[in-house]
């Protein structure tokens, strides 16, 4: 094991001992019901006495994330907002509480037991690495309560406190590598962040590859937030690789894509797949230093349907004419609404009650009809490649012809063998 990976191994154990901690520190206990079926009873601080009902937002607002996590943030007060005008949740107005993740995973676990424990929240929205999701799980599992999280992720998971409106493996990394062969770009250079989404994703990509035929020709990491690929992009332009596949987060991105371009290399020579870079991280990296390259998502701003125009529509009016929407963003709208549509189902904000309705619940979302899979707690998503634009936007030329519904253990798959990566 090498002395970075050791690092971000003992991080990650540091970062779940500590959420494990204060999840202990609830009031939960675990009981046995008449078929043997364990439940947490964990008591709720949540008051449902009044015309309001608290919510948390838990974003990064500041650190390498915020180029990612601010305007998802945006897309959740758009949300609440339009929830409130409407006449709320069973007649409730809705209250935000909200926390600033700072792109930390130990930041992210404590903050979100300040919104169940002191600040009383029915449920909490947020969160975009999947380092920041593996903080929060045991919070929000021992304290019994609720997070609804927005960002495609590797799959691998899957928890009762937990409800996952991005896209898992076979809604998106699967389908990227389905386009990938379909155009003959059979030799792989997978470049991600060093931790655990590109990590498992990659294993993931590792199996398919050599089932399909394909071949990974070089892997690299880079801690999260890092500005050098000086070596890394070396590394993929003496490769002999016909496309990179690309599981990078944040700003580091802007680092990557630089070097990339100071080689000469372009969409053409050497395309890159990327599955974290939507519209609003081609407006940090710079439209004209990533025009041609692929992405792979559920959802891009020029989704042709009624409820895109008028989300569009909304949030520009809201934020400025020059701000564009994402996939994450309209995962966290989407979010929101499918809370209230559960709330409304159970006719009631308690947990249980909440997970018992989920199943078959829906939405009309700007990214098409998405239902809920009440077994896994995630949702149908409609796989698109997109390619950027010369402005900044980015046009679906690839997609399924339907839903796609989630598989986050990729049981439907023969060849798959992967499993949750711990560094």
């Amino acid at each position: 094991m090498s002395r970075s990976t050791t690092k971000q191994v003992l991080t990650i154990t540091a970062v779940s001992a500590m959420a494990l901690a204060l999840a202990s520190c609830t009031r939960a206990v675990d009981t046995t019901s008449a078929d043997g079926t364990a439940s947490n009873t964990a008591a709720s601080c949540v008051d449902t006495s009044g015309d309001t009902i608290k919510i948390g937002f838990i974003n990064s607002l500041s650190g390498t994330m915020a180029i990612s996590e601010t305007t998802v943030n945006q897309s959740l007060h758009m949300a609440a907002d339009e929830i409130n005008e409407a006449g709320g949740v069973l007649g409730k107005q809705l209250v935000i509480s909200e926390e600033d993740g700072a792109s930390e995973p130990a930041t992210f676990a404590e903050r979100s037991q300040r919104l169940i424990q002191q600040e009383c929240v029915a449920a909490v929205f947020g969160g975009w690495t999947s380092a920041s999701r593996k903080a929060m799980l045991p919070v929000f599992e021992g304290n019994n309560s609720l997070l609804f999280y927005p960002v495609q992720y590797e799959g691998m998971e899957s928890s009762p406190n937990i409800f996952y409106t991005g896209a898992t493996t076979n809604q998106q990394i699967i389908p990227a590598l389905d386009y990938l062969r379909e155009q003959g770009l059979n030799r792989l250079f997978l470049v991600g962040s060093d931790y655990v989404f590109p990590r498992t994703a990659n294993s993931i990509i590792r199996d398919y590859a050599e089932a399909n035929g394909m071949e990974i020709v070089g892997e690299d990491y880079a801690p999260l937030g890092s500005t050098d690929f000086t070596t890394i992009a070396n590394r993929m332009r003496d490769s002999g690789a016909d496309a990179v596949f690309n599981t990078l987060n944040g700003d580091s991105n802007v680092a990557f894509f630089r070097q990339y371009n100071s080689l000469g290399l372009t969409a053409e020579t050497l395309p890159v797949m990327s599955v974290s870079i939507a519209e609003e991280e081609v407006v940090g990296i710079g439209p004209s230093n990533i025009e041609g390259q692929l992405v792979s998502w559920n959802y891009y701003q020029t989704v042709d349907t009624p409820e895109n125009e008028e989300f569009v529509a909304n949030f520009k009016e809201l934020y400025g004419q020059d701000k564009v929407t994402s996939d994450p963003m309209e995962a966290a709208y989407t979010s929101l609404y499918l809370w209230k549509e559960m709330v409304e189902k159970a006719d009631s904000f308690d947990v249980a009650a909440i997970q018992d309705a989920a199943d078959g619940t829906t939405f009309d979302a700007p990214e098409g009809t998405v239902v809920v899979d009440g077994d896994n707690q995630h949702i149908t998503k409609t796989p698109r490649v997109g390619q950027i634009r010369p402005d900044g936007l980015i046009d679906t030329i690839w997609e399924t012809d339907s839903p796609v519904d989630p598989d986050p253990f990729l049981s439907s798959y023969d060849w798959a063998t992967a499993t949750e990566a711990t560094s």
